[in-house]
């Protein structure tokens, strides 16, 4: 018997009504503003009430470097935060929002999945609370409020060619990555080339996540810098009288979202840029919502860890000032046999020698965590084709590196299949062995910063860019940004920029081809090799398996 897919072991769930989950959490009702029966979002009135109350234990989840054999760092973390639960800690477990684009496009879903997943799980991988279409529609707005101020007279003196503010939509879209606007006549403008971004990559998106409160929101949509006059002047946001609208757009959504996992445990999950283009972390609001709503909280960074846990440390951590207490590194012996060269038609047959070789790429990714202050683990995600000589041989190397490493079953047995994990992050966690510190000071140059990320997290030789690349770093440090952390724009396939290169690559460069700045988010992006802000959809998208069947159910969705 085949087993069940993740869409119909969601279908199963005993899902308790959202009032119950709140209930366990000490929130009253009347300070959850439910989207149906298994939904809500959780007031400001009454997270303003919890400021005096002591934090929890934060947990992050991060992997190695991901491939095609997949690592299952979303599920071990619903599964750790429900071995937690399990094992008598009141964990919350607090995830990013899903993007439409890789749900219709190449990765599906991204609500866990087997015996570890959130639920409503369909909601969730679909319109969920409307956070992302409030999101671009913010983004879009101040795009509108733009070129609307350049047809009726651009009183600020705004250069159309030196106009850096993109549109936004939430869909892999190739074909709208560079396009022209206001065509048609002067009716419909000045035309201009301009381009459009995924929504998680948009700043809004950005500064979303990071804002403490709506007034903190407001504060940093005024600072975004949408282009510059003709001497190079910085026109933002507020010039246009942008932030204010668009706070209004975003008021509900920054509220942060309540489900439960299968188990019916609390889940935060509010907020979703993507790692290999933005920071790759959900909300601060929602973080430090469940730090003082419980005494555990993992939480989970984007692809591996040189992109989603580098930016978590070095810009949400930085920039909210919290302290990570533990952190896992999610491996699977499929992974490490691709990054040892096996074919993914051939990861089902034992392969000790190349899970050997391939363990040289989880080695990178435990010393880089480690370079943070912040004790790491290694957990196995078990797959049924793994056997008792591969997982030897992952084992014996984390313990030459003097890691623990668990092997876990989440995926098939839920939170049962994490309690041993659990109770040992547990152990690190209450012992205070933590000492966190981000990569670099923040009085170190910009160029310098990528330097830093290249050499000592990617392992590269260096960094480099053409001397435009640089004068604009130098011009953004003029204007008062230098103090500002980077955020690397990279494929997350490698390492390196090239995602041909697997396992742990050495002597090669990282090409940054150019700089954005995101004054509101206060980075600054740096894009390197070829990646996209807009990526497009496979060959053979998800999308072609979805439909709705004469029951009126969702199939494909994964």
């Amino acid at each position: 018997m085949a087993p069940k897919s993740d869409i119909e072991i969601a279908r199963e769930a005993k899902m308790l009504p959202i009032q119950e989950i709140g209930k366990r959490l000490g929130i009253p009702d009347e300070d959850l503003f439910r989207y149906g029966p298994y939904k809500a979002k959780v007031s400001f009135d009454y997270i303003d009430t919890l400021k005096d109350k002591p934090d929890g234990k934060l947990i992050l989840v991060t992997a190695i470097t991901p491939t095609p054999a997949g690592e299952g760092k979303t599920t071990t973390s619903v599964g750790l935060a429900d071995g937690l639960n399990r094992i008598g800690k009141k964990t919350i477990v607090c995830l990013r929002e899903p993007s439409l684009g890789p749900c219709f496009g190449m990765k599906g879903g991204a609500a866990g999945g087997g015996y570890a997943q959130v639920v409503p799980m369909e909601d969730i991988n679909l319109h969920f609370t409307g956070d992302l279409h409030a999101i671009g529609t913010a983004h879009n707005l101040l795009s509108a409020l733009i070129d609307n101020h350049i047809y009726w007279g651009n009183e600020l003196g705004i250069d159309a060619r030196r106009i850096t503010w993109r549109r936004v939509m939430d869909m892999n879209e190739r074909a709208l990555r560079d396009v022209v606007v206001s065509l048609g006549g002067v009716a419909n403008g000045f035309p201009r080339q301009t381009g459009f971004d995924i929504t998680v990559a948009s700043e809004v998106m950005a500064i979303f996540c990071l804002a403490l409160n709506l007034k903190d929101l407001q504060e940093r949509l005024s600072k975004i810098v949408i282009g510059y006059t003709g001497d190079r002047k910085p026109i933002l946001a507020k010039d246009v009288h942008g932030h204010g609208p668009m706070t209004t757009l975003l008021k509900d959504a920054l509220m942060p979202n309540l489900v439960q996992t299968l188990e019916n445990n609390p889940a935060f999950i509010h907020g979703g840029p993507f790692a290999n283009i933005a920071h790759g972390c959900n909300t601060v609001l929602a973080t430090t919502t469940a730090l003082k709503l419980a005494d555990y909280v993992v939480t989970e960074a984007g692809f591996g860890a040189d992109l989603g846990a580098e930016k978590f440390f070095d810009i949400k951590c930085r920039k909210a000032g919290l302290k990570p207490a533990a952190a896992v590194i999610v491996a699977t012996v499929r992974a490490l046999k691709m990054h040892g060269g096996v074919a993914r038609a051939d990861l089902n047959t034992e392969n000790t020698d190349a899970v050997r070789k391939g363990l040289e790429n989880l080695g990178r990714h435990v010393g880089n965590v480690q370079k943070f202050g912040v004790p790491a683990i290694v957990g196995i995600n078990q797959f049924i084709a793994d056997t008792d000589a591969e997982m030897d041989v992952v084992m014996a190397y984390c313990k030459s590196l003097g890691v623990e490493c668990f092997v876990n079953s989440h995926w098939a047995d839920g939170g049962k299949g994490t309690e041993a994990i659990a109770a040992k992050v547990a152990e690190i966690a209450d012992g205070g062995s933590a000492n966190f510190k981000p990569l670099y000071a923040a009085e170190l140059p910009l160029w310098e910063k990528i330097r830093a990320i290249a050499k000592n997290i990617y392992g590269a030789d260096d960094a480099t860019a053409d001397s435009a690349v640089l004068s604009q770093i130098a011009q953004y440090e003029k204007e008062g940004y230098g103090n500002f952390p980077v955020c690397m724009a990279k494929t997350q396939y490698s390492f390196s920029s090239n995602p041909d290169l697997k396992g742990a690559p050495s002597g090669f460069t990282v090409p940054v081809r150019e700089v954005r700045l995101s004054a509101g988010a206060e980075f600054l992006v740096a894009i390197c090799g070829a990646i996209m802000t807009m990526p497009g959809l496979p060959r053979v998208p998800a999308a072609n398996s979805i439909y709705v069947n004469d029951d009126g159910d969702i199939e494909g969705l994964f």
